[in-house]
């Protein structure tokens, strides 16, 4: 059996190929050679890149068996997501990759600015001791305005604290618990820029938040205040910066980021370069040997967990972000569940509710609805199902979906029930659970039937009029065929006398040995189902 193809269409490190491992045949292109680039991704699984690279609509038209495009780094802005999407190719990329390069950058900036460090550089180079030129200003006792208290936000905070600043934040979505925890005095816009000495701004750049820094911002502003952007190009309108750099509204600005990069000579940026009171950098955040080394070997941990049909916490066209560790194990489940559910279902699905129950409930479990549908489509649909394309499928085929997530579970510690009309107007339900210590995979209900088995590869579940003998029935069927019954659960009847048992079998079974045993215990629904490993 042939090795999936990872292609590397830019230079990666050694810590990046050996974190893929033994199990991928690795091959390597010029992602700028686009002749080159477009015959060798046709056979790859998965392509990793760097911002060099266009992995467009094209590109992905060519891949027929990819599976995942890796950018090692924050930006996707050279990958096409929307194709990748439409085409069932998960897009992954590192973004966390950078944060502490970014958090210890914007510290750089400000600590330059505060002491006008590379200004006095240049003088000294230049032949010059201009002391008196190069008064400073402490930190000691100032405060520092973070704009975006996200996790660069918050390593600035942690960071700057030794200097014995006070450090206020501005974050909608910030909670006042959260910024207490970080000793952070939570500020509207107005309020924090008017009191900070210093202020640098962690935002992503969105319609809302471009140009969100500008003329009526710096007229708010200390005319000794400095204000820094390590973030991304535009939040701060650079016209606007340019005149209260000029007019002495604010003292200085420290920038590594620009609408246009490089900046050109027409542009609003370029003046802003030959300022005395402003530090620059040509877009440094990620530019360390550690930050380029995390991201590379991120994104291959991502490739090979996609390649393994496992998810991938970093894909970006998959809904939810990182998954919490008491969430993950239950993902398998969840998936699990749904093909057991597809395994039982006498016709086409329509609706389908994900019910959580437990104390998942205090947890984002949003990525059980893509594991559910994963679980069920995977056994309906010819094309290869992934938790990228899967939502996609669903709305295809009209599938409503629809997570409840509560706190109340009287028999588990935590359950997860999959509820679906189905079109001929009959409901199915699934209900699964982790048992144990050792958090054992477990089908604790079917169709109101409590039962307790544990999921196996290899199930037959039969209902049927509830009368003495039945079980001696199938198992001389079985034994008969030399199929052995591992496990075996047999519900309680229902109101109408049914009763159900599930079976756990040590191979599949032949379809003539279940027919005779379908029509030995008159069973009115009668299924053998095959579990695929999630």
């Amino acid at each position: 059996m042939s090795k999936p193809v990872v292609l590397l269409a830019e230079e990666l490190s050694p810590a990046t190929i050996d974190a893929l491992g033994p199990d991928f045949e690795i091959r390597t292109v010029d992602g700028t050679d686009r002749r080159a680039l477009l015959s060798a991704i046709s056979d790859a699984d998965a392509i990793l890149v760097r911002s060099a690279t266009k992995v467009d609509a094209e590109a992905i038209a060519a891949a027929s068996r990819l599976k995942v495009v890796a950018r090692a780094g924050v930006g996707l802005d050279n990958v096409d997501i929307k194709a990748a999407t439409e085409a069932g190719v998960m897009v992954v990329n590192a973004p966390t990759s950078n944060i502490i390069s970014a958090a210890e950058l914007t510290v750089g900036h400000i600590l330059s600015l505060a002491r006008h460090i590379p200004a006095a550089h240049a003088s000294l180079s230049a032949g010059a001791w201009k002391r008196s030129s190069f008064t400073g200003t402490e930190l000691f006792e100032k405060t520092v305005g973070i704009i975006g208290l996200g996790r660069i936000g918050a390593l600035i905070t942690a960071r700057l604290q030794g200097f014995g600043v006070t450090v206020v934040a501005y974050d909608p979505y910030v909670t006042p618990a959260r910024a207490q925890q970080l000793g952070v005095t939570l500020l509207d816009l107005d309020e924090l820029l008017a009191q900070s000495d210093f202020v640098t701004i962690h935002m992503p750049k969105t319609p809302e938040t471009t140009g969100m820094i500008g003329a009526e911002q710096f007229a708010l502003m200390k005319p000794t205040a400095y204000v820094v952007n390590v973030a991304r190009g535009g939040l701060i309108d650079e016209q606007a910066l340019y005149t209260a750099l000029t007019t002495g509204e604010i003292a200085g600005a420290g920038l590594d980021v620009f609408t246009s990069e490089p900046p050109k000579e027409d542009g609003t940026a370029f003046p802003l370069l030959s300022l005395p009171n402003v530090v620059v950098t040509p877009h440094l955040g990620a530019s360390t040997d550690e930050a380029q080394e995390k991201a590379g070997i991120s994104v291959a941990r991502s490739v090979k967990l996609a390649l393994e049909g496992d998810l991938v916490p970093d894909a970006v066209n998959v809904a939810g972000g990182v998954i919490d560790p008491f969430v993950r194990p239950g993902i398998a489940l969840v998936e699990q569940l749904g093909q057991v559910f597809s395994g039982l279902a006498a016709s086409a699905l329509t609706s389908l509710d994900i019910e959580v129950r437990g104390e998942l409930a205090a947890y984002d479990v949003s990525v059980y609805r893509l594991a559910a549908l994963k679980g069920i489509l995977s056994k309906i649909v010819s094309e290869n199902v992934s938790y990228v394309n899967a939502p996609l499928f669903a709305e295809q085929r009209g599938i409503e979906t629809r997570m409840i997530v509560e706190a109340d579970s009287p028999l588990y510690r935590n359950i997860t029930i999959l509820r679906g009309t189905l079109s001929d107007g009959s409901v199915l339900t699934v209900a699964g659970t982790l048992a144990g210590t050792r958090m054992v995979p477990k089908i604790v209900g079917i169709n109101g039937y409590e039962i307790e088995v544990p999921i196996e590869q290899h199930h037959v579940v039969m209902r049927y009029a509830d009368r003495p003998g039945i079980v001696a029935i199938y198992g001389q069927k079985l034994g008969e065929a030399g199929i052995n019954i591992a496990g075996l659960f047999v519900a309680q009847p229902d109101a109408s006398g049914r009763a159900l048992s599930v079976l756990t079998v040590d191979q599949p079974v032949p379809e003539e040995i279940l027919e005779s045993m379908r029509a030995a215990v008159g069973a009115d629904l009668f299924r053998q189902i095959e579990i695929t490993e999630a």
